[in-house]
């Protein structure tokens, strides 16, 4: 488990699959390096919701896990929130004890077209 601090970016549409499965992206900016760095996350299936709270330039904690796979040789790393919370508040915006969801990478794998 890992936390990132900073204000959100970017907040990319829904995407579902024809599986059902479904996935929400969304951008963080960080703020404590001399270049800030724009860190991509994602929500999946009930996690969504979560993004959909968040709007462009909210100070955030977001609490998230690495996931790492390989397909066809090549490796892709997903950081999957979890949990997002508006920085300054000790109140989640996620269910309380919120635990990660369970890696389902069959999802990822059957659902996700490869990037280019």
């Amino acid at each position: 488990m890992y936390e990132l601090s900073g204000t959100v970016k970017k907040i990319f549409d829904e995407q579902t699959f024809g599986s059902g499965f479904n996935k929400r992206e969304f951008v963080v900016t960080t703020p404590d390096d001399k270049y800030p760095q724009d860190i991509k996350f994602e929500c999946i299936k009930d996690q969504v919701e979560l993004v959909n709270k968040l709007s462009e330039g909210d100070k955030v904690k977001v609490t998230f896990d690495i996931n790492g796979r390989e397909w066809n040789e090549k490796y892709f790393v997903n950081l999957k929130a979890f949990r997002i919370e508006s920085s300054g508040s000790a109140a989640s915006k996620s269910a309380p004890d919120a635990e990660p969801p369970p890696d389902d990478p069959s999802d990822a794998i059957l659902d996700e077209a490869p990037p280019c």
